[in-house]
C-alpha cells in the first residue's frame, strides 16, 4: 500500500507539489481568519446548581 502511494507520488510530482502548496495556503488563511482575544477573560468560573427542595 505504502509502496504504491510512493510510486504514484513520484509519477505525479507536479500534482503532489500543487496539492501541498494549496493545503499550506489554506492552512495559513485559516490561521489568519481565526479570531484571537487580545484580553482573555481571567475571572473565576462560577457554577450555579439548582435542586428541588425535597432533595435529600
Amino acid at each position: 500500500m505504502i509502496t504504491s502511494i510512493i510510486r504514484w507520488s513520484i509519477g505525479n510530482r507536479f500534482l503532489v507539489l500543487l496539492l501541498s502548496v494549496l493545503l499550506t495556503a489554506w492552512g495559513i488563511w485559516s490561521v489568519k481568519q481565526t479570531p484571537v482575544d487580545a484580553l482573555p477573560d481571567l475571572s473565576d468560573v462560577q457554577v450555579i446548581i439548582k435542586t428541588s427542595p425535597d432533595y435529600p
